[in-house]
């Protein structure tokens, strides 16, 4: 209880002394000091090469092509194997995947164990495939759905909705091979605990100082991304739809809310891995079964406008607005905003998904190939259909705001007549309104819950990167949730186009370490799917 009481006495003390050094309001104060960094990583991590006329960012193209060879390598998993991860997530094959005693080799750092002389570490585990799953879908399935979706179509137009799920169907290749791998190399303490993500399977599965240099540099990007993507972004939009609510605009409002959710989320990531994933896998139906309802009722409302929304989604997938910035623009938008999404390709499921009960670890690939289709394929689509019906009137498909061209932000738009400027969660809310009058209260408990429920997972992945880093002991445990929290408030007081700009960073920078490695690593996936397919062959 003095730990939990002193983390929230830091994240109190902090922002009062801020306040009492400047005349500012805390969201102000917060906001400079924080764009000039976002601003200088973002511009590092998406270094480009110059190809057909087009900068391309490095990252999207090694995410790309990855995918695209995982997708071709093991035959389309996301179509051949789909059928097998719903029976795996929903229990079929719990008997083949029974604990106990196993003569099998396995790795202590980058040495064998001798064989029948340890525990099939693999046979353990602290959550089940579902419990898994969960964890994984909260940590993605989040205000990148809701939030950055309209940031995607503010950039790129509906076209980026085409090239998004282009990216989710890829991305199930590429969850499939990392998760696979974060079970088989995990690491499992004495008391049961699992310890697992691509830091674990890059200093193991490559030998040398290369794979510990991999690992090691992976860790401290998902500290990095944690406090990002997984925090200040949903602390971000989570205050503004709040604030917006209740008409709280401007001054310490996003900060003294950051703090609200700050206490919120500490009190949940005390408990460690088996209270976040009993708090997810309730949590996780209920807020996505709430957002899919009223999207599916959006796009019946207006199903007489489904040719035309699919219509601007293909014409402007590849013959894009002139304001888009080109064809080859509204690509990289699209998987760029995908990537940040679904975060197939930076690794960070991986952590969540090492922790599940089998001792096959393609078991938990498979289940993880769902995560980008629920998340991208299913979830960002919605989204993007309901904010293309909000922006059609009749003939009019562009009545409310003009397709690539920005407001105040390179992450808003411009609304028509008004001059007002939305972006990110308040163009989804306002379009959500248009059509369920009323509805943003609805989806303020929604948006709340996504943050929430992100920013409790990300915590987990960034904890482990973090005691991979510093040691598992309880110290370090306190001072990286401290820091956590602290970035709870940070992101609150922001503004989005700060916070976009070093979220976006941060989870695409995992993807150098990550996908080097899995490009290294991918024939023990093979080897492992082999051994899964013929124990369930032989089971039947």
């Amino acid at each position: 209880m003095k730990k939990i009481l002193a983390i929230f006495f830091t994240m109190f003390a902090i922002p009062m002394s801020l306040l009492a050094e400047d005349k500012k309001g805390l969201d102000e104060i917060v906001n400079d000091a924080f764009m000039p960094v976002a601003t200088a990583w973002e511009g590092f991590i998406l270094t480009s090469v110059p190809i057909a006329g087009q900068n391309i960012p490095i990252v999207v193209m090694l995410l790309v092509l990855g995918a695209t060879f995982f997708t071709i390598y093991f035959s389309v998993p996301g179509i051949t194997k789909f059928k097998l991860a719903i029976n795996t997530v929903r229990g079929k094959y719990d008997e083949i995947e029974g604990h106990g005693l196993e003569k099998t080799e396995l790795f202590v750092g980058n040495n064998h164990d001798l064989k029948d002389t340890i525990r099939d570490e693999s046979a353990e585990g602290e959550v089940s495939h579902f419990q898994a799953l969960a964890t994984a879908v909260s940590g993605t399935v989040g205000l990148g759905n809701i939030a950055g979706v309209a940031v995607a179509i503010a950039l790129g137009g509906p076209g980026a909705t085409f090239w998004m799920v282009v990216c989710g169907l890829l991305g199930m290749s590429t969850k499939f091979v990392e998760c696979t791998l974060g079970v088989k190399y995990r690491d499992v303490g004495e008391d049961g605990t699992v310890y697992g993500g691509p830091m674990y399977y890059l200093s193991k599965g490559i030998s040398g100082g290369f794979g510990r240099g991999l690992g090691i540099l992976f860790a401290v990007l998902c500290v990095g991304a944690s406090f990002g993507g997984g925090n200040a972004f949903q602390s971000n939009q989570a205050a503004v739809q709040i604030s917006s609510l209740l008409g709280l605009e401007g001054g310490s409002t996003g900060v003294f809310i950051g703090i609200a959710l700050a206490i919120g989320v500490g009190i949940v990531i005390i408990g460690g891995i088996k209270r976040i994933a009993s708090f997810t896998e309730k949590i996780v139906p209920l807020m996505a079964g709430i957002y899919v309802l009223a999207s599916l009722i959006i796009i019946f409302a207006n199903f007489s406008y489904i040719d035309d929304a699919f219509g601007l989604i293909m014409q402007g997938a590849f013959t894009p607005f002139a304001a888009v910035g080109g064809f080859v623009g509204v690509i990289i938008v699209g998987f760029q905003r995908a990537a940040f999404s679904n975060e197939a390709g930076a690794g960070s499921a991986a952590i969540a998904h090492s922790a599940v009960k089998t001792k096959y670890p393609a078991s938990e690939g498979v289940v993880a190939l769902l995560e980008p289709f629920i998340d991208t394929v299913v979830i960002c689509t919605m989204t993007a259909l309901v904010i293309i019906f909000f922006n059609i009137d009749g003939s009019n498909l562009q009545s409310v705001f003009e397709y690539g061209v920005n407001g105040e932000t390179g992450s808003s738009v411009l609304i028509t007549g008004t001059g007002e400027s939305l972006g990110g969660v308040d163009l989804t809310s306002r379009a959500f309104d248009a059509v369920i009058p009323g509805f943003s209260y609805i989806l303020t408990i929604a948006i709340v819950l996504f943050a929430f429920s992100t920013m409790i997972s990300w915590s987990y992945y960034g904890l482990q990167a973090w005691k991979y880093l510093f040691g598992k002991g309880n110290t370090a445990d306190i001072v990286y949730k401290v820091l956590f929290l602290l970035f709870v408030v940070i992101g609150a007081g922001a503004t989005l186009d700060a916070v976009i700009k070093f979220s976006d960073a941060m989870i695409l920078a995992l993807v150098f370490p990550n996908m080097v490695g899995l490009l290294l690593l991918f024939p023990k996936v093979k080897e492992e799917l082999n051994k899964y397919m013929s124990a369930i062959k032989n089971a039947s």
